[in-house]
């Protein structure tokens, strides 16, 4: 289960809205959807997280590029929009995407897997994506989250972030 929220900074402080990714298939989807939650070309951050397993942060300042961080890059890589943000983090092209695809690493395919070749997607997703996290520590480090804070959250880290940027309240509201 996935959670999205965007978060938009304003005069007023932060400005949260819950947001489906159903139409979101690329990491520029994604910064046109936070575009257009942005009030004039303020910080915007999206958070994506999946079930304490693994969370990414999307910071899109005005026409800027997003940058990225994926607490978690082996863990992410095998879901859905965890797999957007990793592949733009390492730079794999479509073809690479597609082969992994084929694998099914999200584990929802009909029966049980083979163990062999469930061993073999891990491995073969392990070649390609590094292990821990990836991308861009110092996305929030302006907003009070420094590299150090990111790379040491663990369970309700999106929690811990809105802590420190004092919008907890705004988050939960959309949570």
């Amino acid at each position: 289960m996935y959670f999205a929220a965007l978060l938009a900074r304003t005069e007023d402080g932060w400005q949260a809205s819950d947001t489906e990714l159903d139409d979101v298939e690329t990491l520029s989807d994604l910064a046109d959807l936070a575009r257009e939650a942005a009030v004039e070309d303020d910080t915007v951050l999206a958070f994506i997280e999946q079930e304490d397993s693994w969370f990414g942060v999307v910071r899109v300042d005005g026409e800027d590029d997003p940058r990225v961080f994926v607490s978690n890059a082996v863990t992410a890589g095998r879901s859905s929009y965890g797999a957007m943000l990793v592949d733009e983090l390492i730079g794999r092209d479509d073809t690479e995407a597609d082969e992994l695809d084929d694998l099914d690493l999200d584990g929802t395919e009909d029966g049980e897997p083979d163990a062999v070749e469930n061993e073999a997607e891990e491995d073969a997703a392990a070649e390609v994506v590094p292990a821990g996290p990836l991308g861009d520590t110092e996305i929030l480090s302006d907003l009070g989250v420094g590299a150090k804070e990111l790379l040491a959250l663990e369970r309700d880290a999106l929690g811990e972030i809105a802590d420190a940027l004092g919008c907890t309240e705004v988050l939960e509201a959309v949570r």
